[in-house]
């Protein structure tokens, strides 16, 4: 043994190097630890069960298991299934639906927690709730005689996955004393209601947040709670946890367990009973060295990239606007406004990405010149897309594609319709962006040499706009708006097309910029300022010139990117050009307007 563990005699230790970052699945499928994880800590919660009907009993949640400091392969797939909660009971009277189990495999061992039990309901050889994860509530009862709870924690767990459903009250002497039962926790069995008339509440559920210091995790990491029962006049609540209330109306319905929590379903009146919440698996990758090392074991470790370093993942918490620069709007009969840059946002409610302690480079995209594509901004050049990254594209210029694509041009023969630029390219979902405007051609002297806009992140550019011989350029693609600094601002606006500048036919005013920083575009008149510029710090694409020339396009914007994390996070950034703040509400701010690094501690 002592050759084993580096000269030392007595446990062999093992290091794990898994940077703290934590993995929440809340469908089927896998992740891919680091390279450097030994060891994990998992939480895995199964479906709740459906809630009863005709004064049904509340669903159970789903089971419970917290998996400590588990082996584990490096750069490993690890399978996981979410179990989906338990179908209301039908209207017509039954049992609810028991949840799905939830799995992971470790090291090719499977670990299960049971999908919670379903809630009963009423009827003289029935009332009894279903046993699971934990337990669901007897129906209420209008006869002596308890309904009896299901049973928790079946098949048996150690630690125990859940608790126990409680039995309904009975109903004798008289029946306003009766109530059903709610579904047990996994905090806490559920209990028989305190008075007649009242339905039982459902037991609590499990605060799991401290195994996940330092990470924001949904339903503020409570867990696996019960559903409550139905009675009138006074319904019993749902466990903390996401444990649905039961209803105090007939037929009114209970309320659904939360989704991703296992939370049990309310028990209903007379309406189907609701169904419980799926479950979820979160998982912690390990950064561990525990014990005592010779210098040996602790060299070989290193070697191998599993000794930590100290840097910690801080998980799926980082909020962020990324916004590209924009097109150049286009010049001659190339005329169209420039695209907005691709805008992508998480806040306030899509996927955030997750960052470990360190320091990160930062892109900031900057406008296109006169007829030229914007630049691409990116949060940790390399990285993975919605996990450690994320990237906008440049918008398009002279009918090409990009973030947003830009405006149509004026050249071609009357006849077909000539199409602007493609937005969302490469494509992404939510959409970065929108497409250029199409330019009719109906005719040489009406739509045949105003540009079309640019398109913007909230909608696309605009046609050329024809009135009898004369044309004018189509307006930019309105932005799209967002308050992550706070105050709600508007980027990303395309630019507008240029006018037209026909002889004998009068002078096409230039389109108008979208809002969010699009440039206006030139107007047919010598002496006529050039488009406008899109606007630095908003992605706006540039205004198009004229046909002629005279006045001439102008340049998209630069693009933005901005990080905002919980206050116990700090922010550096570089250059000074670039800032930090604090949001009223305590959050951190990063505000990139130039390139440069984040460094996150």
């Amino acid at each position: 043994m002592a050759r084993t563990n580096g000269g030392i005699i007595g446990k062999v230790n093992k290091a794990s190097f898994g940077k703290c970052k934590v993995t929440l699945k809340t469908s089927t499928g896998s992740f891919t630890t680091q390279p450097g994880t030994r060891l994990t800590t998992s939480v895995v919660v199964a479906g709740g069960g459906g809630g009863g009907t005709d004064w049904g009993g509340g669903g159970g949640a789903g089971g419970l298991r917290i998996l400590e400091s588990k082996l584990v392969g490096g750069n490993t797939s690890v399978p996981v299934t979410v179990g989906g909660g338990g179908a209301g009971a039908p209207a017509s009277g039954a049992t609810g639906g028991s949840g799905d189990d939830s799995k992971i495999i470790l090291c090719s061992t499977t670990y299960t927690s049971a999908g919670g039990g379903g809630g009963a309901f009423v009827g003289a050889n029935c009332g009894a709730g279903a046993d699971g994860g934990s337990g669901g509530g007897g129906g209420q009862n209008n006869a002596p005689g308890n309904r009896v709870g299901g049973s928790g924690n079946t098949p048996p767990t150690t630690p125990s996955q859940g608790n126990d459903g409680a039995p309904a009250r009975p109903g004798s002497p008289v029946p306003a004393n009766q109530g059903s039962g709610g579904g047990g926790g996994h905090g806490a069995a559920a209990v028989v209601a305190p008075s007649g008339g009242t339905g039982g509440t459902g037991g609590a559920g499990t605060d799991v947040s401290p195994y996940f210091p330092g990470t924001t995790i949904p339903n503020s990491g409570v867990y696996a709670g019960g559903g409550g029962g139905a009675t009138s006049p006074t319904a019993g609540a749902g466990g903390t946890g996401g444990g649905g209330a039961g209803t105090n109306s007939y037929p009114g319905a209970g309320t659904v367990g939360t989704t991703n929590t296992g939370g049990g379903g309310g028990g209903s009146g007379g309406l189907a009973g609701a169904n419980g919440g799926p479950g979820v698996v979160i998982t912690k990758e390990l950064n561990e060295a525990s014990g005592v090392w010779s210098m040996q074991s602790q060299f070989q470790a290193k070697s191998q990239g599993t000794w930590p370093d100290g840097s910690i993942f801080y998980g799926a918490i980082f909020d962020y606007l990324v916004v590209a620069g924009g097109g150049g709007g286009g010049t001659g009969y190339a005329n169209g406004g420039g695209g907005a840059g691709g805008m992508r946002s998480s806040f306030p409610g899509g996927t955030k990405i997750g960052l470990a302690s360190g320091t990160y480079d930062i892109t900031v995209g900057s406008g296109g010149a006169v007829a030229t594509k914007g630049n691409d901004s990116i949060i940790n050049p390399g990285g993975t897309d919605l996990d450690d990254s994320i990237t906008t594209t440049g918008g398009g210029t002279c009918r090409g594609p990009g973030g947003s694509g830009g405006g149509a041009v004026s050249v071609g023969a009357t006849g077909s319709a000539t199409p602007g630029g493609s937005g969302n390219t490469p494509p992404y979902s939510p959409p970065q962006g929108n497409p250029g405007g199409t330019n009719p051609k109906t005719n040489p002297n009406t739509g045949g040499f105003s540009g079309s806009g640019g398109g913007g992140a909230g909608g696309a550019g605009s046609a050329v706009v024809t009135s009898g011989a004369v044309s004018a350029g189509g307006a930019g693609g309105g932005g799209a708006s967002n308050s992550i600094l706070g105050p709600s601002t508007t980027y990303a606006g395309g630019g507008g097309g240029g006018g037209a500048c026909l002889s004998g036919s009068g002078a096409g005013a230039g389109g108008a910029g979208g809002s969010g920083g699009g440039g206006t575009g030139a107007t047919a008149t010598p002496g006529q300022p050039n488009g406008s510029a899109g606007t630095a710090g908003l992605g706006g694409g540039g205004g198009g010139a004229a046909k002629c020339n005279t006045p001439g396009g102008n340049a998209g914007g630069s693009g933005i990117v901005i990080v905002r994390a919980p206050s116990a996070r700090t922010f550096a950034v570089t250059p000074c050009t670039n800032s930090t703040s604090t949001h009223p509400g305590g959050d951190k701010l990063a505000t990139f307007t130039v390139t440069g690094t984040l460094t996150i501690s």
